[in-house]
């Protein structure tokens, strides 16, 4: 007791002291700002920093002096104190936290600011979600202005061509004819099919809309532009369900086999990764052309991975015909590499014909390297003599090399000439 009296007393009467004056100091103090304006410390930590242009009215340039009265100025809403601090030093969840504040803050008035911030970063592929947030925030305000700093003040090789097309996205949910006229005029390509900034009005439009997006990609001429929406969309298409995929891909038409290839061989390898069979039975439905038989491939080599039991099971009861006979060709070159027995005790089940000789010529091939003398084998079975001539000869291309005693013998046996 006589400790406490002694020292614990004075200790909580000083304490309430102390308490008292804050409290009396803090009424006579204005609450500081949560946020403040942050241009000037942004220049003298970027002293190399480019112009930005700004278009919009009532913005004023870097380097752009005004007789405006003060009374016409509007004040900046303030801006987080320390942005700059963090957004050079920071973590990454304490500089993005930062950074939000600032764009949420954003409008006409400090988008220099926030532009400021932005530089602050490191350049390069590094900062590209600071930059589509950037753009996308800006070009809600004034999109002109957004893509100008793009194009003037973003690095060429890493940055530029991603900062346009998130600007003209941004423009498009807002009002995708203004942006792709803007995409349209500012084409530096010689030819509009290759023109690269569609594909950012297309981003745009399918965020609200992907059908919307879809009808324009279609009306493109053939192009740069076309394949690099049609991608894109293939992407989007594909996240829904298989089979809206499905239908969308099977909608997309033939006027450019290369593209359509292409771009059906994506949305089979995505749905292939969802659903095997839902995609065996789209491609087993499917006419016999290039698409159809990207789709194939893509499907085995996900099948292969997991199932080629099923994978064989499902092609040994299809109708016969090409697609069969392509099937089972594909499946024996990507089965027989990891499992060559499995494999021949499948074709096995088949009985010999002319129209199984690619397959079994298919399985020579894969299998000639390890085990030259069960290719030989196999290609004598091939019914075409013409191909099975050749089968064989390859057999003894690359078993010569390695047992010349044994394939010279093999083929004194069989009566055969390399």
């Amino acid at each position: 007791m006589r400790i406490f009296l002694k020292f614990g007393l004075p200790w909580a009467f000083s304490l309430g002291i102390v308490f008292f004056i804050g409290l009396k100091l803090g009424k006579k103090e204005e609450v500081s700002p949560l946020l403040t304006r942050i241009s000037s410390q942004v220049e003298s930590t970027t002293p190399n920093k480019k112009e930005i242009s700004i278009i919009s009215p009532g913005l004023i340039t870097q380097n752009q002096t005004t007789t405006q009265n003060s009374s016409d100025i509007v004040n900046s809403p303030p801006l987080p104190p320390n942005l700059i601090r963090i957004m050079k030093g920071g973590g990454v969840l304490e500089r993005m936290g930062s950074y939000l504040d600032a764009l949420r803050s954003m409008d006409s008035t400090n988008v220099q600011d926030v532009v400021g911030a932005f530089e602050a970063l490191p350049a390069g592929y590094g900062r590209h979600l600071e930059m589509k947030l950037l753009m996308r925030s800006w070009s809600a305000i004034n999109p002109e202005s957004a893509l100008e700093y793009a194009l003037k003040n973003l690095d060429e090789k890493s940055e530029r061509r991603f900062g346009v097309s998130e600007a003209l996205a941004g423009w498009a949910t807002q009002n995708p004819d203004s942006a792709l006229a803007w995409a349209k005029a500012n084409n530096q390509k010689n030819s509009p099919e290759d023109n690269p900034y569609i594909l950012g009005v297309i981003k745009g439009v399918a965020e609200s809309d992907l059908d919307a997006a879809n009808r324009r990609m279609l009306d493109l001429p053939s192009g740069n532009a076309k394949w690099q929406s049609a991608t894109f969309l293939a992407q989007e298409y594909a996240k829904r369900s298989t089979g809206e995929a499905i239908i969308w891909a099977n909608q997309f038409p033939n006027r450019d086999p290369r593209l359509r290839e292409t771009i059906l061989g994506q949305i089979g390898a995505r749905v292939a990764r969802q659903d095997l069979q839902a995609t065996a039975n789209w491609v087993e439905n499917m006419a016999l052309e290039p698409a159809s038989k990207r789709i194939m491939d893509n499907l085995l080599t996900q099948w292969v991975a997991q199932s080629p039991e099923n994978a064989s099971n499902w092609i040994s009861e299809m109708k016969g015909g090409e697609h069969q006979k392509y099937a089972m060709q594909q499946l024996t070159s990507r089965w027989s590499l990891v499992d060559p027995v499995s494999t021949a005790k499948w074709l096995n089940s088949f009985p010999p014909s002319p129209s199984l000789d690619p397959v079994v010529g298919e399985f020579v091939n894969r299998i000639s390297g390890r085990d030259p003398e069960g290719a030989a084998g196999w290609a004598l079975s091939i019914m075409d003599p013409e191909a099975r001539q050749k089968a064989i000869n390859k057999v003894m291309n690359t078993w010569s090399k390695v047992d010349p005693e044994r394939s010279k013998a093999w083929l004194q046996e069989n009566q055969s000439t390399p």
